[in-house]
C-alpha cells in the first residue's frame, strides 16, 4: 500500500512538472512589436526570406542552440547557405578542406584562425553543413586589417597586396559616419572614441555583406550568424547589402537579456523581426 501511494505520489508531481517548469522559462520569442511569437509560427515567415540574419551574444547557450534548431529546421524543405562573422575570409580555404572532407577537425583547428568558444557554440553549425553538403562561407574581414583601419583609417587597405583585397570588401568603402549604429558608437566611447573605430566596424560589415552578397543563390536562403550589433535595427551590414541588393527579402533575429522574459521590455523592440529573449541569469558558454 505505502509502495503504491509513493508511486502515484511520483505521478502526480511529474504530470505537474510542466506547468511548474512553465513558470520559469529560459526564454521567450518576440515580434518586433513586443508580441510574443510561436516558434513555429517564426520559422513560417523566415522560409520567406532570402537572407535570414540571427544576431547572437556569442556567449549565449539559448541563442547558439536556437541557431542550430533554425538551421535545421530551415534545411528541411529548402536549400541552404550558410555564413559567419567567426570565420575570416582568408581562412575559407581552411573550412572549405574541412567541409570536403580533405582535413579532419584536427586540420581546422591548425591551419584557421577558430575562436575560443568554437567547439561548443559553432562547431555543431560546420558539421551540419558538412554533414548535407552546405556552403558554408567565411564572410568577416581578416581581423589584422580591421586593426589597420582603426589605427590609419581606411586608406591604409590601400597597400594591401591583390591577393589580400581578395578578403576584404571591395575599395574604397563606403562609410557614413551619421549612421546611427557609428554614432551610436562613439557616443558609447565618449572620450575615449576614435573617430577610426567605426571605420574599423564599417569595415567589417561592408565585408560581410559583400560574401554574402556574393554567394546568394535562387531559390536558397543564406543563414548569417553574426554578434546582434551586426544586423540590429536592419543596419550595419544590412545598410551595405542593400546598397547592392536593395529587392533582397531579408528577416532578422536579435538576441536580448532580461531578468524577466514574460514580457519584451521596450527599448528592445523593433530592433529586429524576432527577438530572442533569454533570462539573464542564463549561464555563459565562456
Amino acid at each position: 500500500m505505502i509502495k503504491r501511494l509513493a508511486i502515484t505520489t511520483f505521478l502526480a508531481a511529474y504530470a505537474l512538472f510542466p506547468l511548474f517548469a512553465q513558470d520559469l522559462p529560459a526564454y521567450n520569442l518576440f515580434d518586433t512589436n513586443g508580441k510574443k511569437i510561436k516558434y513555429n509560427k517564426m520559422l513560417a515567415e523566415l522560409r520567406s526570406a532570402d537572407v535570414v540574419f540571427i544576431g547572437e551574444h556569442h556567449n549565449n547557450p539559448i541563442v547558439h542552440w536556437l541557431q542550430l534548431e533554425i538551421t535545421r529546421e530551415l534545411g528541411k524543405d529548402h536549400s541552404l547557405v550558410l555564413g559567419a562573422e567567426m570565420f575570416e575570409a582568408d581562412n575559407q580555404a581552411a573550412l572549405s578542406n574541412f567541409l570536403a572532407g580533405e582535413i579532419d577537425a584536427a586540420g581546422l583547428d591548425s591551419t584557421a584562425r577558430l575562436w575560443n568558444n568554437y567547439k561548443t557554440d559553432y562547431s555543431p553549425l560546420v558539421e551540419y553543413a558538412r554533414e548535407n553538403n552546405l556552403p558554408f562561407i567565411a564572410t568577416n574581414i581578416p581581423r589584422r586589417y580591421a586593426s589597420l583601419v582603426y589605427k590609419k583609417g581606411f586608406e591604409a587597405l590601400d597597400s594591401l597586396s591583390v591577393e589580400e583585397k581578395e578578403w576584404i570588401a571591395p575599395l574604397p568603402i563606403h562609410y557614413d559616419a551619421e549612421l546611427p549604429e557609428y554614432k551610436g558608437m562613439l557616443e558609447m566611447m565618449g572620450d575615449h572614441a576614435s573617430p577610426t573605430m567605426p571605420m574599423a566596424q564599417a569595415s567589417k560589415d561592408a565585408t560581410m555583406a559583400w560574401f554574402i552578397s556574393q554567394n546568394l543563390r535562387e531559390d536558397t536562403i543564406f543563414i548569417h550568424y553574426n554578434g546582434s550589433y551586426h544586423s540590429d535595427n536592419h543596419g550595419s551590414i544590412i545598410y551595405y547589402l542593400r546598397r547592392t541588393n536593395p529587392d533582397l527579402t531579408i528577416m532578422t533575429l536579435t538576441t536580448v537579456e532580461q531578468a524577466d522574459v514574460s514580457g519584451l521590455e521596450e527599448d528592445a523592440r523593433g530592433k529586429a523581426d524576432f527577438i530572442i529573449c533569454v533570462d539573464k541569469d542564463m549561464t555563459k558558454t565562456y
